[in-house]
């Protein structure tokens, strides 16, 4: 187990863990390193600077600017052009051991062939083309819809490349059939690695519905101003909404009623006991890829969820939700439980099923067997 080693390469800095894409790649090097992997992390840099956290679990961290590009390519995404680093090759040439690649965004050296004859992993975060083209529909700007249609076409191409060429632990059921049909061999379920191990649904009633998400994300504000216009528009139970970056029209649509109102820019801590104590957390989603980790917070840490099919497909996650698809069936079903309080029995179903899927001892075991499984 000591002689274990391996090259993490990372999107963006995966501290503080604080959204979730992040999440996943923090608690995955937390646990590589609980059970006595080496870590070598490599992290594209933008927004986010380094952090002296990372160094307790990775023996180096090695950080590389994101390249500003202007220009439009007709080869590749957006999102893996800008992640390319000569510095990068020339520390991943200094040994052979294995590549772990978080996301479609990291892939490049794989798309050269550079990792060939090298044992290599890509971690799905979703099905990036599709992810993009729901970007697309919901963008209101010309310039950032047009944007987001480009992607997701060269994106489309990009991913059936390298599809066949590595290991694929996908984050969903849904994008692991996804990634078969354009041609991957060696897909499997690999959920989320998550900070929390026990189900904490506190008893009885909260006082409010709750959405949550990073509001800068277009899908997100939708979701929101969806469930403010269409749901709570007619329906007098408080409704908060709290996350990142908001807008100013998500800001003037959220206070138009006594009824709701936004949170801004909630801290980790904020956020927490705002999940705790509401009644009902309602997470509709527009993209079906992926597994929306906001949901697994509310899921450990709140009372009743409720969501529509998009929000669960392909997770596994429906049996602990309450589901419904429009805005009647939304009103039906959040008046039926903001009237029923929540019994902690619920806790121990969660509990059972979510260990079934999401046990970071039990992913592990599927990273290793990608990795040493000759040991």
């Amino acid at each position: 187990m000591s002689n274990r080693v391996v090259h993490i390469i990372t999107h963006d800095v995966p501290w503080p863990a604080d959204f979730g894409g992040v999440m996943d790649q923090f608690y995955k090097i937390k646990t590589l390193h609980q059970q006595g992997v080496k870590i070598h992390l490599h992290c594209f840099v933008k927004n986010r600077p380094p952090q002296q956290e990372l160094n307790k679990y990775c023996e180096t961290v090695h950080y590389y600017p994101r390249k500003k590009i202007k220009a439009v390519s007709l080869l590749l995404p957006y999102i893996v052009r800008s992640r390319l680093s000569e510095q990068l090759v020339q520390n991943l040439k200094k040994d052979n051991h294995p590549v772990l690649m978080e996301g479609v965004h990291c892939t490049y050296y794989l798309y050269k062939g550079f990792l060939k004859n090298r044992l290599s992993l890509l971690r799905l975060h979703n099905t990036e083309f599709e992810y993009y083209h729901q970007l697309a529909v919901h963008e209101k700007n010309p310039l950032k819809k047009l944007y987001f249609k480009a992607e997701s076409w060269l994106l489309k191409r990009y991913e059936k490349k390298i599809a066949h060429k590595t290991a694929i632990g996908s984050l969903s059921l849904h994008d692991a059939a996804n990634y078969r049909q354009l041609g991957a061999s060696n897909v499997f379920h690999l959920p989320a690695f998550i900070p929390y191990t026990q189900p904490m649904g506190l008893a009885g009633s909260g006082c409010y519905c709750l959405y949550h998400g990073n509001l800068s994300v277009n899908e997100n504000e939708e979701a929101a101003i969806w469930l403010l216009q269409n749901v709570f528009n007619q329906l007098p139970i408080p409704f908060v909404i709290a996350g990142k970056a908001p807008s100013q029209r998500m800001e003037y649509l959220a206070h138009q009623h006594e009824h709701t109102c936004l949170v801004a820019n909630p801290s980790d801590k904020e956020l927490h006991d705002m999940i705790a104590k509401a009644h009902i957390n309602i997470l509709p989603s527009f993209n079906s890829t992926g597994v929306k980790l906001k949901l697994l917070n509310a899921l450990y840490n709140g009372r009743y969820c409720l969501v529509n099919t998009a929000g669960v497909a392909g997770t596994g996650l429906d049996k602990l939700c309450r589901v419904a698809e429009d805005a009647e069936g939304f009103k039906t079903i959040i008046n039926e439980l903001f009237n029923t309080s929540f019994d902690v029995a619920e806790n121990d179903k969660r509990k059972t099923l979510l260990q079934q899927y999401h046990h970071n001892d039990t992913n592990f075991k599927k990273i290793e067997a990608v990795f040493w499984s000759d040991e």
